[in-house]
């Protein structure tokens, strides 16, 4: 089990973390077959939508594991550039309400066709969840293969399944006294376009973090990218510190210019320590290396195994 965890884990990179080369999930690995798979529906009237085609599971099965997919029609909303190397883009999706009502916990995923045609994508949600609002954001890397939908202009017209995943399990294990020790801390560590279901945990709320001084849980983000022109929302960062997030990118090809952390995300962790193992989890999204080194270096300092969290 271990080492098909580190296989998937492996498909992580920071230059491609949400569209699979070759179509295959990179920031999670498929749900357990006891995920649901969605309900059908037979129509949709809901605006923004032409009228869909009744939600039909998808023949091909996702490598063998998983719920199969549930298509409904969607549409793009908006797309835009999301840093100034244009190498990734954002975009938000119009999505009928139910499948809005399925997205529960941050790091859940969707596939994502622009028809029968187009092999899909696998895409973490880099937006909170919302039930009352039904747009999904997405953080997208280019690659010669998906033009399609990182060209596609507001108004095109695609097909997204049903939500699928568990997402990160805070709820279980960051909550409570589990392991006897309540959670003080919490680090989170994104890698390139794996910032994006780090992004949604902390906008939704769900890890329970304090803003500054108020004396509730703290929390630290390690942000690892090459360049500064390939930070991704950047106008987030006072938003997510005045939420209590601690932002601190780390660029692994500063430019001569730059003051702030160099290296890799996992050398600033031990650069900085953890102070208080025992009642810190952690967050991970990103490629192989990196989760390894963290997850090793926590275990080491003293965080428990089990509140080292991962999307899959």
């Amino acid at each position: 089990m271990r080492s098909l965890t580190y296989f998937l884990l492996a498909l992580v990179s920071g230059a491609n973390a949400f569209v699979a080369p070759r179509h295959v999930p990179t920031t999670f690995v498929a749900p357990p077959s006891n995920i649901h798979s969605g309900r059908e529906t037979s129509s949709l009237t809901v605006s923004p939508f032409t009228q869909p085609k009744k939600r039909q599971p998808c023949g091909v099965l996702f490598m063998g594991w998983g719920p199969e997919p549930v298509w409904s029609t969607a549409q793009v909303k908006t797309n835009q550039a999301a840093n100034q190397s244009a190498k990734s883009v954002t975009i938000t999706v119009s999505v009928p309400p139910e499948t809005a009502a399925e997205y529960k916990i941050p790091g859940q995923y969707v596939q994502f066709r622009l028809n029968e045609a187009t092999k899909p994508l696998f895409l973490a949600i880099s937006s909170p969840p919302n039930a009352e609002n039904a747009e999904f954001e997405f953080l997208i890397k280019k690659t010669p293969d998906n033009g399609w939908i990182t060209d596609a202009a507001p108004g095109t017209q695609v097909e997204i399944s049903q939500v699928l995943g568990g997402g990160f399990p805070m709820q279980e294990n960051l909550e409570g006294f589990k392991y006897d020790f309540p959670t003080q801390n919490v680090l989170l560590f994104g890698v390139g376009s794996g910032i994006a279901p780090i992004k949604a945990a902390m906008e939704s709320g769900q890890l329970n973090v304090a803003s500054a001084g108020s004396g509730g849980r703290t929390a630290r983000l390690y942000y690892g990218v090459q360049t500064t022109e390939d930070l991704c929302f950047v106008d987030k960062f006072p938003e997510w510190e005045s939420m209590g997030f601690q932002v601190v990118p780390v660029l692994s090809q500063p430019s001569p210019e730059w003051n702030g952390r160099t290296g890799y995300v996992q050398n600033c962790l031990e650069e900085d320590g953890v102070p208080i193992p025992r009642n810190s989890g952690a967050l991970l999204c990103g490629m192989k290396g990196m989760a390894e080194s963290v997850k090793t270096i926590l275990t080491k300092a003293g965080v428990f195994e089990g509140r080292i969290l991962t999307n899959f």
